[in-house]
């Protein structure tokens, strides 16, 4: 019973990291993805550069998925897992999968305002692709802090 309330935390953390993360990156892909289908009907050339951006925004739920697997296989290394370790985790978990979820969402809509000038025949593929990086990096941010504070 004393392990298991611990136990049960660190589950619920992982839990959010994944959910939260993957949420956000669902979110933002089909943002993106409304804004590539209505741009292809006024400029069917641009579907290269729409999938890209279309796809950035799932990032984010490939971060949560790589930290949700690495912080199971830590936690499976803990032999002794504390309430401190247990709240620990779900603190990352909740702290990462939050960051995953608004900066999937915020980036997709720049990649959506990105695509739409593409279609009205603006050159804006290489501008966009590097403003969208902005909100990623906070996704990064979090999933390095991630492993930061994870207990030992």
């Amino acid at each position: 019973m004393e392990q298991s309330l611990p136990l049960f935390m660190a589950y619920i953390g992982l839990a959010f990291m994944l959910t939260l993360a993957c949420i956000g990156s669902a979110m933002g892909v089909t943002i993106s993805g409304n804004a590539t289908i209505g741009a292809l009907k006024k400029n069917p050339d641009i579907f290269g550069s729409s999938m890209i951006l279309t796809a950035l925004p799932s990032t984010q739920g490939l971060y949560g998925f790589a930290a949700f697997f690495l912080t199971l296989s830590k936690l499976k290394e803990i032999t002794a897992l504390t309430l401190g370790n247990g709240l620990a985790i779900f603190a990352v978990g909740l702290a990462l999968g939050f960051v995953g979820l608004f900066s999937a969402f915020y980036q997709s809509k720049i990649c959506a305002n990105g695509v739409v000038e593409m279609s009205n025949g603006q050159d804006v593929f290489g501008k966009t692709l590097i403003l969208a990086v902005f909100p990623e990096l906070y996704a990064i941010l979090a999933f390095a802090a991630a492993f930061l504070a994870l207990p030992a």
